[in-house]
């Protein structure tokens, strides 16, 4: 599914225009984006919870050279599928 499509599939369930669909839509991923930019868990009861991860500093090798380099340590967003979206999934 596409964002135009969970757009339209927004709409549609919720008798809204496109436009505001898509708006709600933002509105809700900005939110979700700041929290997770401030380090602040999101969790949405039923569905998961994003959250950011710190990944530690590690070896890795480029490929080209085939020399082993470091690899600096970083955060990435992460996602944890809760109960209900495991079981309607299965």
């Amino acid at each position: 599914m596409l964002k135009k499509d969970l757009v339209e599939a927004i709409a549609d369930a919720t008798g809204v225009t496109k436009k505001q669909a898509r708006a709600a839509l933002e509105a809700v991923l900005d939110s979700i984006t700041d929290s997770l930019r401030d380090g602040e868990p999101v969790l949405l009861t039923g569905f998961g919870k994003f959250e950011v991860r710190n990944r530690a500093a590690r070896k890795g090798i480029n490929p080209k050279t085939m020399e082993e380099i470091m690899l600096p340590a970083t955060k990435v967003p992460a996602f944890k599928a809760g109960k209900t979206l495991k079981t309607a999934v299965k």
